[in-house]
Parts: C-alpha cells; sequence; structure tokens
C-alpha cells in the first residue's frame, strides 16, 4: 500500500512510485493524498486536495474486502497535513494487525539542502515525533537525517552516527538518500544505509539538474528491492543503478519530468552498476 500524492501529468508521489514498483514485480495499492493536474514546482496546478477521513475511508474499504493480510508494505511519502500524517499511522497499525510481518517504509519528506524546510508548520515535529518512531525503514536525504537527530554532519562518519540515531528512534533500516560531505568524492553523490547488521554506502557520479520525484523513485524502489532480497547492502547498491538509470535518461532527454516509461528498462536491468562498500 502506497499512501501519497498523486498527479495526472508528470511523475511525483504515487505518481513516481506505483509504475516502477509494479515494473519490479510489486502489486500495488495506491491511496491518494492529493489528486493535483502537476507537481507544484510548477507556476499553477488544479485538483482536490483528499483529506485523512478519504484515506481512512479508502484503507477501510480495502479492509472490508478482506485482503488486507495480503499487505507487505506500507510506503508513505510527503504529509501534506498533521491528520493526513495520523491517518497513514492508523493505516500502518491497521496494516500490521492484519499481517504483523508488514514493513512501514517512511520517506519522511521535510527539505533539502539549499531550500530549507518545505512543509507545513508542526509537520516536522510530528515526522520526528510520532511518524518516524513507527517506521522499519526510513529514507531522509541529509537535510531531514540532520533535523530528525538533531545532529550536524560533514563526514561520511558522521552520516552513519547520525543514521544510528535515527536508528534509535525506533526505524531497523536508514538509508540516507544523498549524502554529500567532506569526504564525498568531487562530481559524487553517496547512498547510505545503515542497520543493526552493518553500514553500507554507494557512490554514484552527481547529474546536473533538479529532478522532482527522484526522492519518491528511491524510497519505492528501495523498499521493493528489500522485499524482494531482504539485503540492505543489494537493495541500497540496485537502488543507486537504477535512479542513476533513470536520472540520466531524463537528463538527456531535456524534459522536465522523471522519464520512467522511456526509461523502464532501467527499473529492472540498469545499464550501469554500482557496487556497495562496507562501511563497518
Amino acid at each position: 500500500m502506497s499512501i501519497q500524492s498523486s498527479v495526472a501529468y508528470g511523475h511525483v508521489g504515487n505518481s513516481a512510485a506505483t509504475f516502477p514498483l509494479m515494473r519490479m514485480g510489486v502489486e500495488v495499492w495506491p491511496v491518494l493524498t492529493v489528486h493535483f493536474s502537476n507537481n507544484t514546482g510548477y507556476a499553477s496546478w488544479r485538483g482536490p486536495v483528499l483529506g485523512a477521513d478519504d484515506v481512512r475511508a479508502v484503507v477501510q474499504g480495502i479492509d472490508d474486502l478482506g485482503v488486507l493480510g495480503e499487505c507487505d508494505a506500507v510506503l508513505s511519502g510527503y504529509q501534506g497535513a498533521a491528520d493526513t500524517g495520523r491517518a497513514v499511522l492508523e493505516a500502518v497499525a491497521l496494516v500490521k494487525e492484519r499481517n504483523p510481518g508488514a514493513l512501514y517504509c517512511c520517506d519522511p519528506v521535510l527539505g533539502d539542502v539549499g531550500r530549507g524546510f518545505f512543509v507545513a508548520p508542526g509537520i516536522p515535529e510530528l515526522m520526528r515525533d510520532a511518524v518516524v518512531p513507527q517506521a522499519q525503514v526510513v529514507t531522509p536525504n541529509q537535510f531531514e537525517l540532520e533535523f530528525l537527530t538533531g545532529r550536524t554532519v560533514r563526514t561520511l562518519a558522521e552520516v552513519v552516527e547520525a543514521a544510528q540515531a535515527a536508528r534509535a528512534l525506533g526505524p531497523e533500516t536508514v538509508l540516507v538518500t544523498s549524502a554529500d560531505v567532506e569526504d564525498t568524492q568531487p562530481g559524487t553523490l553517496d547512498l547510505v544505509v545503515v542497520t543493526g547488521a552493518g553500514a553500507w554506502r554507494v557512490t554514484t557520479p552527481r547529474l546536473d539538474g533538479i529532478f522532482q520525484g527522484a526522492g519518491d523513485l528511491t524510497a519505492a524502489v528501495f523498499l521493493a528491492r528489500l522485499l524482494q532480497t531482504d539485503d540492505p547492502a543489494d537493495a541500497v547498491a540496485w537502488t543507486a543503478s537504477v535512479v542513476f538509470g533513470v536520472l540520466d535518461a531524463t537528463r538527456r532527454s531535456g524534459r522536465r519530468e522523471l522519464q520512467l516509461v522511456a526509461a523502464q528498462d532501467e527499473l529492472v536491468n540498469p545499464s550501469r552498476r554500482f557496487e556497495a562498500v562496507s562501511l563497518r
């Protein structure tokens, strides 16, 4: 079950997660929090914001079918209001009641380096204090990791330490989706995953451009691979390879939106493979 925003044109939120998950062989039940014409990075957009009660109704309708026990995981991303966040937690609790082995993967969308917070007041604290502690997997970027843990990270060692602090909030697995620190090689970007079993780093070339929806894609691909292999080192290497392939195809196309359809083969057979290196 993927509880996220949706757009008719382009690929962010569920519109960036659903197709990649399905292409990777994962059945998806998308639950929408908004349905906009396009993402809000454009000058204008139209469409309805769906309230917390709408989310509850859709989840309850799925449960009425008696199939919720088949759900292996819940994925959530941007949460526009506190009551939506609470509805997501209720959905997670219900799924876990029906299937105690289900995972909750939370992409704690709050902001980014250079942009600061871009969510409503109160959402960062809700995410840190209520949502993240209920997740088994979280996928913050560097900015979000620093907020969640109250730490500033300047080195890869500090990224790992902060990820361990994030694990202390509740999650078993922390994927830092973009680390750019003092020991990151020039012209590259690091993905770092930390679990109780170890820490691994994958380095990819840095691609110029703004890729809206890239974080949504990253969280979805990582969750799918983790469900398939139960191997965080493999999952972060696969995720880096897939996302790099899609973003590179998008950059070369000159188009603004992620080229998920044109680059769909990258989702199952990345053209460039990156390896995970153990950090401890």
